[in-house]
């Protein structure tokens, strides 16, 4: 079936809700056309989707569901959760069909579609790997860490964007199939166990909106309420890492792997906004508002520990031991996005904002092909790249445990989606895009060079009612010339022809952590507007490691079109060796004092960090 974007459903986006407070704008009706992102967006559809493609077939992801499907000879390679990588990619052509359709990807994806379906068991069940390790009788026999329910929610968000976005309805018949399967075998008086990762959660949640099947809604509520009663902790694991040593309505934070844990909340959030489930909606407020404020780094990024890829405790933030993996970000965005709809707070598009810019964009290279796993807040000098996921050896351009590069890929292909909401005739601005955004027959055009500029202006086609997101930050707005308050949104009724005027104040602030901080007490960071900023070794005179900065003293700003594919750069004064040096004994009294050179300190936005070569970095810094 061949489709044009016209002929498909004009939501097209990642979580189109059924109930809550507002309704996604969706991929048909924002567009970002320029700025900031749409280079960004353009490399991710001309270069890292395609080459993604070829990553998945080297790495014998596709290889895997061949076989499975009867294509070939041969054993299963690499993860047990390969599938899961090539579900993401489908889901990432989707969304880029979507925002910019070619029917050389199309192609590909119904290519790559039709080997999953022919990899399909006739009763539903479809996990390549483990298909071809243990056969059908060892289904579910290891689900605290086989992913088969995470690799099932990934072909689910596949399918459904795919059907949105191209109108195509074979990948969606493998979901309903391996939905209706998994209806049929897992829940109350059939087989009660929880996969290890949650993702089939949002999935589930996401299939019933699209089908309107109501046992899609009801087994990912099942899932949700499930957890944290036992049931991984009689497997023999610890429950804590799995998110389910506490029920998800008794939370009140979260624990754990970090992508487990934000991937489940994104999940119960959905289950509670299409049932109704005040409570539920409670809890996972407080659990957000409790992570945000002792377990999220400033840059957003969420995940203390590289043992377990977890949560810390309370303000346990180290800045060099930082895991913040990428797909914890994301994770987190796709939770604050579903709170944002739900509640209208925003204080969650601020969040978005903040991981977005900062902890998710780090992941990947300027030219759009290279990730980090793992974003540190800080690299030494010389620092020994002694593991596969160190940030010591730079982006890279794929990983043996590849979640992050296809996550990546399907955000940046579906972040239009993520701009703007409706309701009662009102259209609601969260991230400011240079592009257009439709609410019924009147049309937005915004322009805008944010986040270097705090300028942005807002063209209507007709008379519309608009709600603008002040962030928290942004003191001193003003809309028409007119004061706003920050941390909440501004109403304007807008006419025909109106260009609305919002300008958005961009001082630098020197920011410091609460004291509970340890690994950063006594330090600043440098921020302006969205962005956190790095001192980088490229930039100094001195050795990074050495870097303090001046107490009170100046920072100015400065654009440099040629630095970084163009960036706004922050200059201030610190001093370089200050403090006591000693090469046999590093500790020495209070007393002890170095000598302290004054010299430049120069910032770049923390996501541009080691795209020229990886040296020291600090986003905190020691007040001289």
């Amino acid at each position: 079936m061949s489709a044009t974007p016209d002929a498909v459903d004009s939501s097209r986006s990642p979580a189109a809700g059924t109930r809550g407070r507002w309704r996604p704008v969706g991929l048909a009706d924002a567009k970002i056309t320029g700025g900031f992102w749409s280079p960004r967006q353009q490399r991710n559809g001309d270069s890292a989707i395609p080459s993604g493609q070829d990553q998945l077939e080297k790495a014998g992801n596709l290889q895997n569901l061949r076989l499975a499907a009867g294509i070939g000879e041969g054993e299963a390679i690499g993860p047990v959760f390969a599938d899961s990588d090539v579900y993401k990619w489908l889901e990432a052509a989707a969304w880029e069909y979507g925002r910019n359709p070619s029917e050389e990807l199309l192609q590909r994806q119904r290519d790559l579609t039709a080997i999953v379906a022919a990899a399909q068991r006739e009763d539903g069940y479809l996990d390549s790997v483990v298909q071809l390790r243990y056969g059908d009788e060892g289904r579910y026999k290891q689900l605290v860490w086989s992913h088969e329910h995470y690799c099932a929610g990934h072909l689910i968000q596949a399918a459904v964007a795919q059907v949105r976005c191209t109108g195509d309805r074979e990948l969606l018949e493998v979901a309903i199939k391996l939905a209706d399967h998994l209806v049929a075998t897992f829940g109350d008086g059939k087989t009660v166990d929880v996969d290890g990762h949650p993702v089939i959660e949002m999935a589930l949640v996401e299939l019933y909106r699209e089908t309107g099947t109501t046992a899609y809604l009801d087994l990912a509520r099942w899932f949700v309420d499930a957890r944290g009663h036992g049931i991984i902790r009689n497997h023999g694991h610890e429950p804590a890492y799995f998110s389910d040593r506490v029920p998800v309505r008794e939370a009140t934070t979260v624990e754990g792997h970090s992508v487990r844990a934000v991937y489940l909340a994104a999940g119960a959030t959905d289950v509670a906004v299409e049932t109704g489930d005040t409570e539920l909606l409670e809890s996972l407020k407080r659990q957000f508002a409790h992570m945000w404020s002792t377990k999220t780094y400033v840059t957003g990024g969420l995940g203390a520990r590289w043992e377990g890829e977890a949560f810390g405790d309370e303000y346990e933030l180290p800045s060099d031991r930082a895991y913040a993996e990428t797909c914890a970000a994301i994770g987190g965005i796709q939770w604050a996005w579903r709170m944002l709809l739900a509640t209208g707070d925003a204080s969650y598009a601020d969040a978005i904002e903040r991981m977005l810019y900062n902890g998710f964009l780090a992941g990947v290279s300027l030219a759009g092909t290279e990730y980090f796993y793992v974003n540190a807040l800080q690299l030494r000098g010389g620092a020994h790249a002694d593991n596969g996921r160190s940030p010591a050896h730079g982006r890279r351009g794929w990983f043996d445990c590849a979640c992050c590069p296809p996550n990546i890929m399907r955000t940046l292909a579906s972040l239009d989606g993520y701009l703007a909401s409706t309701s009662d005739g009102t259209i609601q601005i969260h991230q400011y895009a240079a592009g257009t955004l439709t609410a019924g027959d009147v049309t937005l055009t915004v322009d805008t060079a944010y986040p270097w500029d705090g300028a942005v202006g807002i063209t209507a086609s007709g008379p519309i009612a608009v709600e603008l997101r002040i962030p928290a930050w942004a003191e001193g707005a003003t809309v028409n010339g007119k004061p706003v308050d920050a941390a909440g949104y501004a109403r304007v009724d807008a006419a025909a022809g109106e260009v609305i005027e919002l300008k958005l104040p961009m001082a630098t602030r020197v920011v410091g952590a609460d004291p509970r901080v340890d690994a950063v007490r006594g330090c600043v960071a440098l921020e302006r507007g969205p962005l956190v900023y790095a001192v980088e070794q490229a930039d100094q005179q001195a050795d990074v490691d050495d870097l303090h900065l001046l107490p009170g003293a100046s920072v100015a700003a400065s654009h440099d079109d040629q630095l970084l594919d163009g960036v706004t750069v922050l200059r201030t004064r610190g001093r370089a060796g200050a403090g006591h040096r000693d090469a046999v004994w590093p500790f020495a009294t209070d007393s002890a004092d170095g000598v302290a050179d004054e010299v430049d300190v120069v910032a770049v936005p923390y996501y541009a960090w080691a795209n020229r070569e990886i040296g020291a970095m600090r986003v905190w810094l020691p007040r001289a």
